[in-house]
């Protein structure tokens, strides 16, 4: 069966090729162009990253069996050719989270402007709305940092962290430095786990992240700046650390650590994070641009 749906697949090839002109190239060239997109914004450095370096490998195995059928090595291509089809059923059940998560936000209001004109229908009234969520994140800092309450709050930018959103306990309320001050009162029960923003949402409390396995991390970070470090490594989301011990606070993203020493700097990086009309490549180059200290 699987021959059998590849067949059309070589033969349109085949006639491609053997008719090959400068249309066909500029064709290529959009498709080229189509799918880095796809992979700057949606892909890299999140966990489907994995998936896409999966089809890479499965299609550069599959391209090699047509080569050993042409060197007149029938066996060794059938083989090759038999676990390509096996391991692309695997990939289907393994990655199947990713791939739901993916074509939910395919049918997301307003995918194709986001994409390719960056333009968010939350944006398009002017000043982005996180300004409020930035004020409230900021008066609940304040609380954590007097009070020496350790807090994980993760910024959600993207559709990477549903998975572990979905473990903790679902509140889906607006974003309020009462709200959070209360999760992560010593005394209630979700205030050991990670909170999860997105937008003017807290959606989840009490969620537990995966912890960094970087050997070369300091001994004197907790295993709240470890989660966080974690998480951020496997995605483009960013998290707000607040330490118990000292009171010191820190942003993570793309695993690397910045403490801040005064909250106007804080203000002003909250902001570059969740500014949505930013590009997640100018957020990191912007203010993450600098030597990691958690490797000194």
């Amino acid at each position: 069966m699987y021959e059998s749906l590849l067949i059309p697949l070589q033969q349109q090839l085949l006639s491609i090729f053997s008719h090959f002109n400068w249309r066909n190239a500029l064709e290529i060239l959009v498709i080229v162009f189509v799918v880095m997109l796809f992979y700057r914004k949606y892909i890299r450095h999140t966990q489907s990253e994995k998936l896409v370096r999966g089809l890479m490998f499965l299609f550069i195995a599959w391209i090699l069996s047509e080569i050993l059928y042409l060197l007149n090595l029938p066996i060794l291509g059938m083989f090759l050719k038999a676990l390509v089809a096996l391991i692309s059923l695997s990939l289907i059940v393994i990655f199947q989270p990713e791939l739901r998560r993916f074509l939910g936000y395919l049918g997301q209001p307003g995918f194709l402007s986001k994409t390719f004109f960056g333009i968010n229908s939350q944006s398009q009234n002017g000043k982005d709305e996180s300004v409020d969520v930035i004020k409230e994140l900021i008066e609940a800092v304040k609380y954590f940092t007097k009070t020496r309450t350790g807090a994980l709050i993760v910024l959600q930018t993207g559709l990477n962290t549903g998975t572990y959103s979905e473990v903790g306990t679902k509140l889906d309320a607006v974003v309020s430095a009462e709200l959070l001050i209360t999760i992560f009162h010593p005394k209630t029960p979700l205030h050991d786990g990670a909170t999860i923003i997105k937008d003017k949402k807290v959606l989840s409390a009490g969620v537990l992240l995966p912890l960094t396995e970087n050997p070369k991390l300091s001994w004197k970070y907790g295993t709240r700046h470890r989660a966080a470090l974690g998480l951020t490594e496997i995605s483009d989301s960013a998290c707000l650390v607040v330490s118990e011990e000292t009171g010191d606070v820190s942003i993570c993203m793309d695993g690397a650590l910045k403490k801040y020493d005064d909250l106007v700097t804080l203000k002003e990086d909250l902001e570059k994070i969740l500014n949505i009309n930013n590009d997640i490549t100018e957020k990191k180059n912007g203010f993450f641009g600098f030597n990691s200290f958690m490797k000194k």
